[in-house]
C-alpha cells in the first residue's frame, strides 16, 4: 500500500517527535551505572543482581537426551530499581548466543558466571523492560558439600533430566537473579523428544506433539525464587484430579520405580488439605509431585507446587516437602543464613504429623532426639540462626529447628502457637521474611518477651537445658 504526500508528512513528523522522545528519555536518565553484580548474600555475594526488580521469566527449552545439549531463550521482564547503564544477569557455563533489550540487540560480556548486559540507551528508574538471552550448552549439575555431599541441578537422567536447585543452582540452566530474595512469575515450555514429558512449575496451559517432539507449556502464577523452578523431564504416568478439598493436583511418576507402599498421590493430596487447615490457605494453584528415578540425588526438593522426589520416599518426606509450599516457596527467606524457617519448620511439620496421626506427639519427639544426641556431639556446635554456607543444611538446622518450634509451643500454649503458624504465613506470603521477624511476630501474638528462648536454641553452639 502507497503513501499519500500528506501520510508521508505525517510519518516524518511521527518519526521526528521519537526521535526527539527518545532523546528526553536518555536525558532523563542522569547518571545511569551499572547494576550490582549480587545482593550481597553472605554466603553467595554474587547470586542475584542489583538495579532491578524481577517480574516475570518466560522460558523455553529444547532438551536432547542423547548429546545432553540445551538450546534455551529466556525473556526477563524486570523493573529498573534505578537509572541503569548496565546490569547482570548470573548463568553458568553455558554460551550466550545473543542477548537484546527490549527488542534491540545489546552489547554484553562475560566474567565468570555473570552476564554484564550494556544496552545502548539508559533505563530509567522504575521502569519495566525486557531482556531477552538466547543460549546453549551442555548444563552440568553442582557438587560439593553443601547439599549432603549430592550432585545437584540440571542432572540426567536414564531418559531425560531432573531438575532440583537449591539453592543456587537455577543459573546452570536458565540465565537469572537467581536468588529467593528476588522472585518472579514464569511461563515454562519445555521442548523434548516425542515419548517424554517434561513437567514444570504451577498449571498445565498447553501441549502438544509435532515433528518428533513433544511441547508442554506450564505457567506459574505466584511469585517464585529461581531455585523452586523445573523442568524434569522423562517418561512419566501421569494422574491428576482435586483433593478433597479442592486444589487441583498433578502427580507424575516414572513406571520404572517400583510402586512400594507409599501412596504419593493419596498422601499428597491429604497433606496438601491438613496443612491448609494448620498453616492457612494453600498458597498455590495446583499441589502435586514429580516422581523421578534419579539415584544420583540423594535428596528431594520442594519445588513449588510440585515437589520432586529422587525415587519413591516415606510418607513423611512428603509431608516435609509439602509443607515447605507455605515455609520456603510461599514464604522465602531473605538471605540463605535464615534457612531454619523452611528447613526447621518442615521438619517440625513432620511431627505434627506424627501427631496427627496418632502416633507420637510433638512434646515426645522433642524428648526423644534431645536425650539422643550426646551434649559433646559436634550436632549441638551448629548456630542454627546462621549455619554458614557448606553446612547450611546441616541436621541440626532441621532438628534443632524443630525443637526450638517446639520449645516454643510449650512455652506460649497452643492457642498461641496455632495462631501463629498461619499468621506468619500470611503476614509474608509470596514474599521474603527473616529470623528477627518470625520472633517480633511471636511475641506480639503470645505476650511475651521471647529473645532468652531463641538465644538459647537457635543462636548458642552448646546444648540448651530443656524446659521442664
Amino acid at each position: 500500500m502507497a503513501l499519500s504526500r500528506s501520510a508521508r508528512r505525517t510519518s516524518r513528523w511521527l518519526a521526528l517527535a521519537t526521535a526527539v522522545a527518545s532523546a528526553a528519555s536518555i536525558a532523563a536518565a542522569p547518571g545511569a551505572s551499572p547494576g550490582a553484580p549480587g545482593v550481597g548474600d553472605p554466603y553467595f555475594p554474587t547470586l542475584g543482581n542489583g538495579g532491578f526488580d524481577a517480574l516475570h521469566y518466560d522460558l523455553g527449552v529444547s532438551y536432547q537426551p542423547g548429546s545432553g545439549r540445551l538450546d534455551g531463550r529466556t525473556t526477563l521482564t524486570a523493573r529498573a530499581t534505578k537509572n541503569l547503564s548496565a546490569f547482570d544477569l548470573d548463568l553458568q557455563k553455558l554460551t550466550v548466543d545473543s542477548v537484546r533489550v527490549n527488542g534491540r540487540r545489546a552489547h554484553f560480556g562475560r566474567s565468570g558466571d555473570e552476564i554484564t548486559v550494556r544496552p545502548d540507551f539508559p533505563l530509567r528508574h522504575g521502569t519495566k523492560f525486557t531482556v531477552t538471552v538466547a543460549y546453549h550448552g551442555v548444563p552440568k549439575p553442582l557438587s560439593g558439600p553443601i547439599v549432603f555431599g549430592s550432585d545437584y541441578g540440571w542432572m540426567k537422567t536414564k531418559d531425560g533430566v531432573f531438575v532440583a536447585c537449591e539453592p543456587n543452582a537455577a543459573s546452570t540452566w536458565f540465565p537469572s537473579s537467581d536468588h529467593p530474595g528476588d522472585k518472579a512469575t514464569y511461563d515454562i515450555r519445555i521442548d523434548a523428544p516425542k515419548g517424554l514429558t517434561g513437567v514444570s512449575n504451577g498449571r498445565l496451559v498447553a501441549t502438544r506433539e509435532a515433528h518428533g517432539r513433544s511441547y508442554a507449556h506450564w505457567r506459574e502464577t505466584r511469585p517464585m525464587a529461581t531455585y523452586l523452578a523445573t523442568a524434569t523431564i522423562g517418561k512419566f504416568d501421569v494422574r491428576t484430579g482435586t483433593t478433597p478439598g479442592g486444589t487441583p493436583i498433578y502427580v507424575a511418576i516414572d513406571p520404572t520405580l517400583p510402586t512400594g507402599k507409599v501412596d504419593v498421590y493419596g498422601i499428597t493430596a491429604e497433606a496438601t488439605d491438613y496443612w491448609s487447615q494448620v498453616f492457612g490457605r494453600y498458597p498455590f494453584e495446583v499441589t502435586g509431585a514429580i516422581v523421578d528415578d534419579m539415584p544420583q540425588a540423594g535428596f528431594s526438593l520442594e519445588v513449588q507446587s510440585k515437589p520432586v522426589y529422587s525415587a519413591v520416599r516415606s510418607e513423611s518426606t512428603i509431608v516435609h516437602e509439602l509443607a515447605h509450599q507455605w515455609f520456603g516457596d510461599s514464604v522465602s527467606v531473605k538471605k540463605w543464613q535464615n534457612i531454619w524457617l523452611n528447613e526447621g519448620f518442615a521438619t517440625y511439620a513432620q511431627w505434627l504429623w506424627s501427631e496427627h496421626r496418632g502416633t507420637r506427639s510433638a512434646h515426645d519427639t522433642l524428648r526423644a532426639q534431645y536425650a539422643d544426641i550426646p551434649a559433646d556431639s559436634d550436632f549441638w556446635k551448629v548456630k542454627v540462626a546462621d549455619p554458614q554456607r557448606d553446612t547450611m543444611f546441616a541436621g541440626a538446622v532441621y532438628a534443632r529447628g524443630a525443637m526450638t518450634l517446639q520449645v516454643l509451643r510449650e512455652r506460649i500454649g497452643d492457642k498461641a502457637f496455632f495462631k501463629l503458624l498461619p499468621a506468619w504465613t500470611a503476614r509474608h506470603r509470596y514474599g521474603n521474611a527473616e529470623t528477627s521477624q518470625f520472633i517480633a511476630l511471636a511475641e506480639k501474638i503470645s505476650g511475651q518477651q521471647l529473645d532468652d528462648l531463641f538465644d538459647a536454641w537457635l543462636n548458642t553452639d552448646s546444648k540448651p537445658a530443656l524446659p521442664e
